[in-house]
Parts: C-alpha cells; structure tokens; sequence
C-alpha cells in the first residue's frame, strides 16, 4: 500500500472518481495544463482530456455559478478556488443558489457539486491566501463543510463528497498538504460526512480540533502525557453537519474540553461547538471549557503568522489549564 501525501490522496480519490462516472468534471483556474496551483489536479487533463479538466478565467462568480448549471444539466462539477481568500465573490452563488435548490424546488432538484478549497495559515504567504472562514461556510444551511486533517481520510471524504447529491465545500489545509505522509488505499473506499473520529483516547481532557490543528493537538496531547494528563482527541472532520454525539460523549467522560481552531476568535466555530457543549452535557463539566484560536485580525504576512497560529504551547497551556480544576 502506498504512502501518500495529502496532495497526492486527493488527486487519486479524484482519478478514480471520474474513471467510475463520466458525469464528474474539473474546472477552475489552472486545473487542466498547469495542474492547479498545488498541483492536486495534476495528470487529470492529459488522463480524462480538456472536455472534462477545465481551465477557467479568472472569475470565481462565473465558475461558480457556471457549475451550478452544470450540475443541474446532470453532471457533477468539481469546482477549485486556488485559495479561500478569493472565495467571497463566489458567496452570492453558493448562499444565494446553490445551497436553497433543494428547498426551493421542495427537493425535485439537488446540486451535487463540490467546492475544493485550499484554506488556512502557514505557509508565509502574501494577502488572501490564508484565510479561514470556514464558519462563515457552516452558518449556511443547505451545504455540507468537510475538512480532512491527513491523506487516508481526505480521499475518503472526498469519494463521499463527490457521490453526495448535496453541494459540499471541501477545506484543504495547504499548511499540511505534503507535510504527512500515510498509507492509502487504492480502489474505492469512503469515510462517512459528518461522522467525528476519536484519534487518541484519554480520560483527563477532550480536546476538539480539525484540519491543520489535529496535528498540533496531537503534539500538545503528548506533550502533557508525561505530566499525567491523559487527553482524548477528536477530528472532527466535518464542521456541518456536525457530529454533537461524538463531542458530547466525550467531554461526559473526561468533564472538560478544549476547542481549538486556527480561524479568528470571533464567532469561530468554537463557540458554536461550546454552546452545543453547554446545552447539551453542562452538569459533565467539571471546568470551564476553553478555547485557543487565532486572532481577531487579519493574518499576518510572512512569519508573523506564526505568532498567529495556535501552536503546542498555546495549547498545551491551555490544556494544562483547566486539567488542574
């Protein structure tokens, strides 16, 4: 079995895909000749050719939007934005159309189209190229946000996402793209949307995170190990639908819960996973829960990114934190 990087899982998960079903297509700027800017979609034209690898113009809108009318005429568009932070003018397509069609015709028509995404921080680079606005995404209903944290699930999710007859945007974190490497199966297999894994078990502390973070609660978890704290990790690889049961169970073993996000602090997706928390397995804590996020600013350019970042001690700190209540 073969050790893939993040980039190369789901450019396998995308060939096989649309050698099963000719109605699947790739469109976006760069995708075909150059092979995107990450080169996730690299090979994909010369194997499939350019009627289905589609080099677009540079206008989010008009693919997006074209797309939406792609997969209502029967076939399943896979969109790519070279980054999140060119996302918004594709906003008024994605709340506006595509995420009400099912609603809007009372479910005679489904959007099944993904949005591939490159997002997040770590990789120094300019303006509009490290955003994480996933929440933005999971406040609207209608579509599902997925976002891997390593190679074996990112091609699972993906294979799910492209035969869900819904829209799904699919979060790439860029700062992991070829950062990890794992065994993954050739031939078809999926990893349900929506459905939580526990990474690491414990009994001390929960502690939730997705995407690039998985890694640095990873580090954080055994970090403390030597200090007696025993921390439960959870990836949580879908933010909509989100998987409460899994958190919920969790944090009733363990009595705390630390959330951690690389977004901004302000309406990030912590504080919904908090409220949930609070709702639904209050009288279990024995802390207060706590969450380490990035800053209610702007990212910062270059290497002062890092400072923005959660990182293994700002975690670890925090973990230890409420471990001592």
């Amino acid at each position: 079995m073969a050790k893939l990087n993040l980039v190369e899982a789901i450019n396998l998960a995308l060939a096989e895909e649309m050698g099963r079903d000719e109605r699947i297509i790739v469109l976006g700027e760069d995708v075909g000749r150059l092979g995107g800017v990450f080169r996730v979609t690299d090979g994909l034209q010369s194997q499939f050719g350019v009627n289905r690898v589609i080099d677009t113009p540079l206008a989010e809108a008009g693919i997006v939007g074209t797309a939406l009318g792609l997969a209502l005429g029967g076939l399943k568009p896979v969109v790519e934005i070279q980054f999140m932070g060119f996302l918004p003018p594709a906003l008024d397509q994605i709340i506006c159309h595509i995420s009400r069609y099912r609603n809007r015709t009372r479910g005679r028509h489904t959007v099944p189209l993904v949005v591939r995404m490159p997002y997040g921080a770590g990789i120094h680079a300019p303006e509009h190229h490290s955003e994480s606005i996933e929440s933005i995404l999971a406040h609207i209903p209608g579509i599902k946000v997925v976002i891997p944290s390593n190679p074996y699930d990112a091609k699972g999710l993906l294979i799910s996402a492209l035969r869900d007859p819904d829209p799904v945007m699919f979060l790439e974190p860029k700062r992991i793209y070829r950062a990890i490497r794992q065994e993954v199966p050739e031939g078809e297999y999926t990893v349900p949307l929506g459905t939580a894994n526990i990474i690491r078990s414990g009994k001390s502390v929960t502690a939730v995170a997705w995407g690039a973070m998985v890694r640095e609660v990873m580090r954080a978890a055994e970090l403390v190990e030597s200090e007696g704290i025993a921390v439960e990790v959870i990836d949580l690889r879908s933010i909509s639908p989100l998987d409460d049961d899994t958190i919920v169970q969790s944090i009733k073993k363990t009595g705390r819960g630390v959330i951690v996000h690389e977004a901004c602090r302000t309406c990030g997706m912590a504080a919904e996973i908090i409220a949930r928390i609070n709702e639904k397995a209050f009288l279990s804590l024995a802390a207060p829960l706590e969450r380490v996020t990035g800053f209610d600013t702007i990212p910062p350019l270059l290497k002062l990114e890092e400072h923005f970042l959660p990182d293994v001690f700002r975690i670890s700190r925090a973990i230890r934190k409420i471990a001592q209540f």
